[in-house]
């Protein structure tokens, strides 16, 4: 569905217009340039696509085409999909065709080594994306569905990917190797790639902004559905919690975070369970539904305020995780001055931001309990160390900024 002229809003409902609490003339997202021309960024999934339009900062449209290829849906694929955007888009004003249209962003999630930067998509480019399909099976495939479809619809428009795992490729080695045998390590590319990078890029550029200025030290917690953490110093990702795939690190909502990898070898060889059970197993059965059968964070919730034993273990697995970590990026970084919460858990979770938090006082880093539950922007006490934020992401921000970035470097080249 069509929003024209929309503005978003942080979780606890106020504009962007408001003010920082504790920074004085600072605005969440004054850090957003406008950008300079119309691009339509789609995120092209397996079942299906997200889309939306922007003009400078103004969003100009977005929504989603669900149950793309599902039986008894009239969207029979991709095609049919981005026809059915172009429609939405026309009815409203915003055509496909629009000749203020500058360039088409897509969402690709895995890079691999091959695609650490957002690129100009061309025929080799989409060779590139599809030996890396191994890596990233359920995602790479539809992701190049979408571009295959809109470079055939507007092949005059110059259109780039821009890829998840590349805010992470400035990772050192210390820390993007695996300790297994190199030989194999580099023949299957085994290593650590890291995901959200979207999400990481803008949070940790905003968050840099409430320390003053883009060489500051930050620790960003997305936490989703999906979760993960990265230690970012002066712009650049120096660690990240997800590894070779999403399942590393934090404990998510159907996925198991960090575990012993003997764990898999113990499932199958004692209790007899084939490769693809054990995935599943760790990737939809595991995580916060594994835990207490809700990988919901409002119902976990409300069932721990019941008193709901179950909800208090994943409850406190869940932020214990984030504490590691937190305190692991502290290390690396060796001082940091802003903690950013971000996703819809980060968003809106006053209680995981403060169990996850607590105790870290000699760290300099103490939750405010009133502008934890009011959800301001900044809640962290006065006169600690260690600002802690809450930004709301903004990915498709991201990718429109990184696509015309692409679009004017290949512009004056």
């Amino acid at each position: 569905m069509s929003e024209r002229g929309a503005r978003t809003a942080g979780a606890s409902g106020r504009s962007d217009d408001e003010s920082v609490s504790g920074v004085p003339g600072h605005r969440p997202g004054s850090g957003r340039e406008g950008l300079p021309g119309r691009v339509l960024i789609l995120n092209s999934g397996s079942s299906s696509l997200k889309y939306r339009l922007l003009s400078g900062a103004e969003r100009l449209a977005s929504g989603t085409v669900e149950r793309i290829g599902e039986p008894g849906s009239p969207v029979p694929d991709h095609r049919a999909a981005l026809e059915t955007v172009a429609a939405r888009l026309a009815a409203g004003g915003l055509g496909l065709d629009s000749p203020e249209l500058t360039a088409i962003g897509h969402r690709v999630v895995h890079g691999g080594t091959a695609f650490t930067r957002p690129t100009l998509i061309t025929d080799e480019v989409v060779r590139g994306i599809e030996e890396l399909v191994p890596l990233a099976p359920l995602h790479n495939p539809a992701n190049l569905a979408g571009i295959e479809v809109a470079r055939r619809l507007r092949p005059d428009l110059p259109q780039v990917a821009v890829f998840d795992t590349a805010f992470h490729a400035t990772i050192p080695p210390a820390a993007s190797t695996y300790a297994i045998d190199r030989e194999v390590a580099a023949r299957l590319g085994v290593r650590r790639y890291g995901f959200h990078g979207t999400s990481h890029a803008y949070v940790s550029r905003e968050a840099a902004l409430l320390a003053g200025g883009p060489e500051a030290n930050v620790i960003v917690l997305h936490l989703g559905n999906g979760a993960s953490a990265s230690a970012v110093s002066a712009g650049r990702c120096v660690d990240t919690s997800m590894g070779m795939t999403p399942l590393e690190g934090l404990v998510m909502g159907t996925r198991s975070g960090d575990l012993d990898p003997a764990v898999v070898l113990y499932l199958a060889r004692t209790g007899g369970m084939s490769l693809d059970e054990i995935d599943a197993l760790l990737n939809r059965r595991s995580g916060m539904l594994g835990l207490c059968g809700d990988n919901d964070m409002r119902a976990v919730t409300e069932r721990l305020a019941g008193g709901d034993p179950d909800a208090e273990l994943a409850m406190s697995v869940y932020c214990h995780r984030l504490r590691k970590y937190v305190g692991a990026y502290y290390a690396v970084l060796g001082t940091v001055d802003v903690i950013a919460f971000t996703g819809g858990v980060g968003e809106n979770s006053a209680l995981v931001r403060e169990r996850t938090l607590a105790g870290l006082g000699a760290l300099g880093i103490t939750v405010d309990p009133v502008r934890n539950a009011r959800g301001d922007t900044l809640v962290s006490a006065d006169g600690g160390a260690v600002r802690i934020a809450v930004i709301p992401t903004d990915e498709e921000f991201e990718i429109a900024r990184q696509t015309l970035s692409v679009v004017s470097r290949t512009n004056r080249g």
